[in-house]
């Protein structure tokens, strides 16, 4: 039997296999087997965050949105399609920071944007 790594993010040791992945019950983070969670040099990498085609994202990023998105106790949409440049990616519920023409400051899902390769 071979002992699984403690989840990288909550360090729990009760972490299992599932297929490709491994899985942390107690946070439901999810990183696959071969990752070891640090780079190449040594240095942890910190907060990788993926767009809806699975493309990494970086603060600086210009991205667009792929799925009209509601506003809060508005009645204001943003459109799909709508180009949002210089994202700053944080760790909360909305992973993106950044100002949208025509509306201003707001936090974005991942899921909804595609990145814009330049």
């Amino acid at each position: 039997m071979t002992t699984l790594p403690p989840c990288p993010q909550c360090k729990s040791i009760y972490t299992y296999e599932d297929q490709e992945l491994l899985i942390c019950p107690e946070c439901a983070h999810e990183w696959p087997q071969n990752d070891t969670g640090t780079a190449e040099n040594g240095e942890d990498e910190g907060l990788i965050i993926r767009d809806a085609n699975g493309t990494v994202l970086k603060d600086g990023d210009t991205v667009t949105l792929i799925k009209d998105l509601k506003l809060k106790n508005s009645s204001d949409v943003i459109k799909v399609g709508t180009k949002v440049k210089n994202i700053r990616l944080v760790d909360s519920d909305h992973n993106i920071d950044c100002k949208v023409p025509g509306i201003g400051q707001m936090g974005l899902k991942s899921e909804f944007v595609k990145k814009i390769v330049e």
